[in-house]
């Protein structure tokens, strides 16, 4: 998880970034209400995993992109093309969802957007490990990303309750993940716009 600032010698890119702490708490607040809503709605519809599940996506991808430019990274740059590519790849494949509906659509669409996605955070965060304030978060949440991506297929036989917990278990994990990130960037950016 993202460690707090040290007040002397942080390496580039691990200071308090002032509106990074935004997207990030954003995308936490997706992911949980995505997770809270696959475990409190007993017996869903097709239709409506279509919905949830695609709104989800799109929101994060949508919030993903918004998080390369205040995570400072160039777009020219490497990780901040991953970065925004992973965005797009889930923004698109929650689009899909939106749109077409069915349980080995949703399967295979989510699988595959939180798969790509999730690859790419994984390589971000290895990118920059040790270099970015938010690198150990985009680790772990590109393995989340990967198995729950992994884990979609074997229940697309089981219908739309079992493809939703699946979902909804990775997006609660990474909520939490991500709000814990969001609230040390907060703090951070506050100390440091305290301490001149």
């Amino acid at each position: 998880m993202t460690q707090p600032r040290t007040p002397a010698g942080t390496t580039s890119g691990t200071d308090a970034r002032p509106g990074l702490w935004q997207p990030v708490l954003l995308r936490s607040a997706a992911a949980l209400v995505f997770g809270a809503l696959t475990i409190f709605w007993a017996a869903p519809s097709i239709e409506v995993m279509g919905w949830a599940g695609g709104l989800y996506l799109l929101a994060t991808g949508v919030l993903l992109l918004r998080t390369v430019p205040a995570a400072g990274l160039p777009q020219g740059a490497a990780p901040g093309k991953m970065l925004a590519a992973a965005g797009a790849v889930m923004a698109g494949a929650g689009f899909s969802l939106v749109l077409m509906h069915g349980d080995l659509l949703f399967g295979v669409v989510a699988a595959v957007g939180l798969g790509l996605a999730g690859a790419l955070e994984l390589a971000i965060g290895l990118t920059l490990r040790g270099r970015h304030v938010l690198a150990r978060d985009w680790i772990t949440s590109g393995i989340i990303g990967l198995g729950t991506a992994a884990l979609l297929p074997f229940f697309i036989g089981l219908g739309a309750h079992a493809l939703l917990g699946v979902a909804g278990g990775g997006a609660i994990i990474s909520g939490v993940l991500w709000v814990l990130s969001g609230l040390t960037l907060r703090h951070d950016a506050r100390s440091a716009a305290g301490n001149p």
